[in-house]
């Protein structure tokens, strides 16, 4: 089941907002024959990917799914049915689909005589949690991303470079920025980094929408995010009076290229994400699954205060900074962190990071 669950990773970027799943086939003696993921949105299921590579040899076989096979026609057959065509004996799935439109693969399958049970496994869970949370939330999946000094400060000193993290790791964020829907950042922020929140040199699977929560309005046209967003789709999110005392500069931004969003909060502004926000390759606007937030402190001690923040990337760079003022102090303590649990953890460079599940 473990790996599986490392299969159904491949997927990410491209599979949601389909549940990201993977698939490993055995044969009737219980010998590794074929494993495969589910690719991308709209394409073969995980089941079907491995089936295809098993050929013959799936035939009194097991199967090991992270998540139970679906059961309905949606853009594809019912991967339950495939798996009974192929002659599988056994299926053993980590995690029960909560979707009503698709569950009852698992029925479906023993009510034929195949051997289908539910095998519980953390990795499929903490694979399948993105799909299972916006499933039972209606919200997108949260991710909050930060890099830190030694002494847990995220800003420098002025004069100094700003670049707390090393180029390995922001070689990561950047890929994981061309994987997720939105790029969620606060005014302080934008005040002081002026930042582009581009992908660049990585591979983009999606093109994700520049988000700017901004409850007074405040935002100037000389920044660089209204300046390219005829370029990169960009949203501000505002409070609804905001938006009706500011409707001249609202109108000016919006001939810059820029969408506002009048939200009462941070919880109806992902809720607004999730309805509609990204632009895939195809053109197709669709609700966010993933956001990305790349915010100061403030803007992540608030989310996560309102429960809405489900995994937390900590850069954790060798030097130290010291006292660079109060907005440069780390969202989550040293201990907090270490009171999450970890889902993985290594190093970029000469930084060590870890990925910590907050809440889903």
């Amino acid at each position: 089941m473990e790996r599986a669950a490392r299969m159904a990773l491949r997927g990410h970027g491209q599979a949601e907002p389909n549940p990201m799943v993977g698939c490993v086939i055995l044969d009737s003696s219980g010998n590794f024959v074929a494993e495969g993921y589910h690719h991308r949105c709209g394409g073969a299921h995980a089941e079907v990917d491995a089936l295809r590579h098993a050929g013959a040899r799936a035939r009194n076989g097991t199967a090991i799914v992270t998540l139970e096979p679906c059961n309905h026609h949606g853009r594809t057959g019912p991967c339950s049915q495939a798996l009974l065509n192929a002659g599988v004996a056994r299926v053993a799935y980590g995690c029960c689909d909560p979707n009503p439109k698709a569950a009852g693969g698992g029925d479906m399958l023993r009510a034929a005589g195949v051997d289908a049970f539910h095998l519980p496994c953390a990795a499929a869970e903490r694979v399948t949690a993105p799909f299972l949370y916006r499933v039972r939330t209606g919200l997108p999946w949260v991710i909050a991303k930060w890099a830190q000094s030694a002494d847990g400060r995220i800003a420098t000193k002025p004069g100094e470079p700003r670049w707390i993290s090393g180029p390995e790791s922001r070689a990561m964020v950047h890929r994981e920025r061309g994987r997720v829907d939105a790029i969620l950042t606060g005014m302080g922020t934008v005040l002081t980094d002026d930042p582009l929140l581009t992908v660049r040199e990585a591979r983009a699977s999606r093109t994700p929408v520049r988000v700017v929560w901004d409850p007074r309005l405040s935002i100037g046209v000389d920044r660089a995010l209204v300046r390219t967003a005829r370029e990169t789709p960009t949203v501000v999110a505002c409070t609804p009076e905001a938006l009706a005392a500011r409707s001249v500069h609202a109108n000016t931004l919006r001939e810059y290229g820029v969408e506002l969003r009048a939200v009462d909060g941070l919880r109806a502004l992902l809720a607004s994400l999730r309805t509609q926000c990204a632009t895939l390759p195809a053109g197709d606007r669709t609700g966010a699954s993933t956001v990305l937030v790349e915010a100061g402190a403030g803007l992540v001690r608030s989310l996560h205060a309102e429960g809405l923040i489900n995994d937390v990337w900590v850069f954790t760079a060798p030097h130290t900074i010291g006292d660079a003022g109060p907005r440069s102090m780390a969202p989550m303590s040293a201990a907090a962190l270490a009171g999450l649990p970890c889902v993985w953890h290594g190093t970029r460079g000469v930084d060590a990071v870890e990925v910590r599940r907050v809440g889903g």
